[in-house]
């Protein structure tokens, strides 16, 4: 992660309260408003100059890193923790649902999956190549307890999650939370094809 204090000092009690009220604020703009949010107006939100954000994430990215990243190791946590399940179906649809339940109302998140947005999922790094193989884990044990439609592949459930990620948002705007994975759920269902 961009912020690893490990080698400093322990930060002064002021020092780690500032710096957890800009967690927590950059988290909530983050879900609210998504990647465009500014460095000034994270700092507005919080009662701070923009230095004392700066202080604690010297980028823009190393923030968003503090924020995002995690959310996506627990996606990949959850899928492998999953991958050993005793109905490989369940635990597939079970951990699709999730990820488009969580990453749909935050729109940061969704931003971050959809595209990387120059942070830990842009192609190549080691978090989307670990999510991916997560997925594709999961995936295959899936199909071959016959319960996923054996013509998808990792890419196209990637796709399928981002569309959900948008419909989700949407469903969510007209009090139908979890019905657009749902549907998509069930048109990845072995006999669905």
């Amino acid at each position: 992660m961009g912020d690893d204090h490990s080698s400093a000092r322990p930060l002064r009690a002021d020092a780690r309260r500032n710096r957890e009220r800009v967690l927590q604020i950059a988290q909530e703009a983050l879900a609210a408003d998504g990647l465009t949010i500014s460095f000034d107006e994270i700092a507005r939100r919080a009662g701070f100059g923009v230095g004392t954000v700066y202080r604690h994430f010297p980028t823009k990215e190393a923030l968003f890193e503090a924020v995002l990243l995690g959310r996506v190791e627990r996606f990949v946590a959850d899928a492998r923790a999953l991958a050993t399940a005793t109905d490989a179906g369940r635990a597939f649809f079970a951990w699709f649902c999730r990820v488009a339940e969580q990453a749909a109302g935050n729109q940061a998140l969704c931003d971050l999956l959809e595209g990387g947005a120059g942070l830990g999922l842009r192609p190549g790094s080691t978090l989307e190549a670990d999510f991916a193989d997560a997925l594709g884990r999961l995936l295959a044990r899936a199909q071959r307890a016959g319960a996923v439609r054996r013509d998808l592949s990792a890419d196209d459930v990637r796709d399928l999650l981002r569309g959900s990620l948008a419909a989700e948002r949407h469903a969510r705007g007209r009090g139908a939370a979890g019905r657009m994975a749902a549907v998509i759920c069930d048109g990845m269902r072995a006999g669905a094809d």
